[in-house]
């Protein structure tokens, strides 16, 4: 069920009034429900796939917590493997058997595994609607949606345990409630058991005030999905659908287009999903803190998707020493870091370039940091700190802008034409095409205004300034937004861009 959908503006609404009108004791249980409702409607049967790994965490918590030693290291190993094995069937089979066979046409080879083992499965995921086609040699696969979500929220629980940080939940109604709260569980906030296990266990009452604050963060991610991303969508997907037929200053607008995009699409489902769950009392953590204003990769990577970030931190790059080792080493912590970041993000070659060029920018980051700050003083422009902010806002989006030639492209070949082809920056014709486009326009004051509120936002926290505000102030505010996204948003019901991760 998708957040910008008929279906969704009926779901919500009855769940939460439900929600309130349950005792206590039951709303786990409703909440439950109403998340595997909201799941199916998109492929009824992954349910059983997402309660198997919510099956096998659960009780490998359990166990964890009343072993010691080895044998609590083991399993660990088994909750880990086991679950890193579905997403691996699901999301990465296909890709690591592409290129094995590729590896084996080079070596003079002929071998399909999936000919050979997986075919036979085939009549029963296609009956099951998990297997899209009968493409020759594989499982063409519909990859459950936000598995890697899942995956990831469910090993930070194990862990905690493991770690000892937090004790096993042996209610499994309410373990299963933290992997499928239905707000954030199909693309995040990935949230930790100490956070949103406790909330769950807690008395909620209704808070106007907080339900209030609650849909206007639902609204503003509505906002930014449906009026800015989407509209934004109708520039950036066909130069990414046909590379070959766009050139120049196209594809550099484009690229800049698509991270906008992304932000928005991203950052607007999580809004939508920490509003709905603040409407019942719940509190998400925040998953994005201005990362259109980041002054470098560095700071980029400290703003964007936090859940995600911080959860490769605590759980990879910690464990692997960090930056408490030598200097090499934690080069190489960082590295593989981004280029799993890369994987994580799908089964394509291109992802994991994306991740490998931010992997490299944060290390020539570090390598150039004494060379860049002797060239900012010698250059006076120390002296200048807004101009300093604003040339690195500038390039860090830049930097960013061209790794996304890899993470919307369908292939390398298709990344690599767009990069050829963006050298022709003397082909203006694609790009005055879209300045006579009134769609086109209207998504540059839109960007525009983003940043505005975003920059304001930052300094003055707009939602309280307007709380504070005489009512018929707030309730213009409010309807003239309502009607903003009624007619200029884009309703075609496009889904979010990491629901495919």
């Amino acid at each position: 069920m998708l957040f910008n959908s008929i279906d969704f503006l009926i779901f919500f609404p009855v769940v939460t009034g439900l929600y309130f009108l349950t005792p206590h004791r039951f709303r786990w249980l409703l909440l439950l429900l109403a998340s595997c409702f909201f799941y199916v409607a998109f492929i009824p049967a992954y349910i059983f796939v997402l309660f198997l790994a919510i099956f096998i965490d659960y009780w490998a918590a359990i166990f964890i917590e009343r072993s010691n030693g080895k044998s609590k290291k083991l399993y660990l190993i088994i909750s880990i493997l086991s679950t890193v094995l579905l997403l691996f069937f699901f999301k990465y089979f296909n890709f690591i058997h592409f290129n094995f066979i590729l590896l084996s046409q080079k070596a003079g080879l002929a071998y399909s595994l999936s000919d050979n083992l997986l075919t036979p499965l085939k009549p029963f995921l296609n009956k099951y609607g998990i297997c899209k086609t009968e493409s020759s040699g594989f499982i063409d696969l519909l990859l459950p949606i936000g598995l890697s979500f899942h995956t990831f929220q469910s090993l930070a629980y194990v862990m905690e345990v493991y770690y000892g940080r937090y004790k096993a939940e042996h209610h499994f109604g309410i373990y299963s409630l933290y992997v499928m709260f239905y707000p954030q569980l199909v693309a995040g906030p990935i949230e930790r058991p100490y956070n949103l296990l406790k909330q769950i266990r807690e008395v909620k009452k209704y808070d106007h005030s907080r339900f209030i604050d609650g849909l206007k963060l639902m609204f503003w991610g509505m906002f930014k999905k449906v009026v800015i991303a989407d509209r934004l969508a109708m520039f950036v997907a066909p130069v990414f659908n046909h590379p070959e037929d766009y050139y120049g200053w196209r594809i550099i607008l484009t690229s800049v287009l698509l991270h906008i995009q992304v932000y928005n699409d991203l950052s607007g489902y999580t809004d939508i999903a920490r509003g709905a769950a603040r409407v019942m009392g719940f509190n998400l953590m925040k998953n994005f803190n201005s990362p259109l204003f980041s002054t470098s990769i560095f700071d980029f990577w400290k703003r964007w998707h936090i859940s995600l970030t911080s959860w490769f931190r605590d759980y990879l790059y910690i464990p692997l020493g960090g930056n408490r080792v030598g200097k090499w080493r934690w080069y190489y912590n960082i590295f593989i870091v981004f280029f799993i970041s890369g994987l994580w993000h799908g089964a394509n070659w291109t992802f994991i370039i994306w991740g490998v060029l931010h992997g490299t920018y944060q290390l020539v980051e570090i390598w150039t940091d004494k060379p860049r700050h002797k060239l900012f003083e010698i250059t006076r422009l120390t002296k200048f700190p807004v101009l300093l902010k604003t040339l690195g806002i500038i390039t860090t989006t830049l930097l960013i802008s061209f790794a996304t030639l890899f993470f919307g492209a369908r292939s390398i070949h298709d990344s690599f034409v767009l990069i050829r082809h963006a050298a022709f920056i003397s082909d203006t014709g694609n790009i005055l095409s879209l300045f006579a486009n009134n769609d086109f326009i209207l998504a540059l004051l839109l960007i525009v205004f983003l940043y505005v509120t975003e920059y304001f936002n930052s300094k003055y926290r707009l939602v309280p300034w307007l709380g504070k505000k005489p009512v018929l102030i707030r309730w213009s505010v409010y309807i003239a937004a309502v009607l903003f996204i009624t007619i200029f948003g884009v309703f075609g019901e496009l889904e979010f861009i990491y629901f495919q991760f």
